[in-house]
């Protein structure tokens, strides 16, 4: 198989991808401009930063006028699961440039890396198909958000249940993410935390604390669970 058919492969399995990015990306490049954002800043938001529940929290927290280091260190924090991602892939991408892994790892997301992760684990998947996930994907990402920033001063703010677009997401895929009791528990802690901590804290440091609190909670159940296995295999 030469590498065009390769790639083509690639954007055969990134279509479905590309379909939910462009209504997710539409409301964002029509929130962004409702917050104030003009064009230039849409798309190098898309560009530089790549990264859809960070670029919604980043708007909403602009259009509260959270501080600018706040902004920061939200969505630094909510971003640290892609050094996780790409740990995983890492393992199917020994050999590659330097190059060839910057590029791909400037497209991974959520979504592309399931896609890739399955992909590789199966077997049959090429670094172009998976590279071309990222990228198609990407591409897509970058002219919603732009087509949305057009579109947003034809669209009354708070219309068509646009602002209730990030909620969603979350919702969405914290529904995904619920594979078992450990996950249900990390999702109520984190939840409870979130509300518990707004009431005493100001401002929007609620998220980054109970973000911490609750993966940190996971990670101590998850061990405990772990631990608890051991012991029952051993008896």
């Amino acid at each position: 198989m030469n590498r065009f058919d390769l790639i083509l492969r690639g954007i055969k399995a990134a279509w479905p991808i590309c379909i939910g990015y462009l209504p997710l990306g539409f409301a964002f490049g029509v929130l962004a401009q409702k917050a104030g954002l003009d064009l230039l800043d849409i798309a190098l938001m898309s560009v530089l930063v790549y990264a859809g529940s960070s670029q919604f929290i980043a708007v909403a927290m602009l259009s509260s006028a959270a501080a600018p280091l706040s902004i920061i260190l939200t969505t630094f924090i909510v971003n640290l699961r892609h050094f996780l991602m790409s740990s995983s892939l890492a393992v199917y991408l020994h050999g590659e440039s330097r190059r060839f892994l910057s590029l791909f790892a400037y497209g991974v997301t959520d979504e592309s890396f399931a896609i890739n992760l399955v992909r590789f684990r199966e077997g049959g998947w090429d670094r172009y198909q998976a590279l071309a996930v990222n990228q198609l994907t990407n591409f897509t990402w970058i002219g919603s958000t732009i087509l949305g920033r057009f579109a947003g001063q034809f669209v009354l703010a708070g219309s068509y249940g646009i602002d209730y677009a990030l909620s969603a997401m979350f919702l969405c895929l914290l529904t995904f993410q619920l594979r078992g009791r450990i996950y249900l528990l990390t999702a109520i802690i984190s939840g409870a935390a979130a509300v518990a901590i707004s009431l005493v804290v100001s401002g929007n440091s609620f998220v980054i604390m109970a973000s911490l609190l609750g993966a940190t909670a996971g990670f101590a159940l998850k061990r405990y669970a772990r631990r608890r296995r051991g012991l029952c295999a051993g008896n």
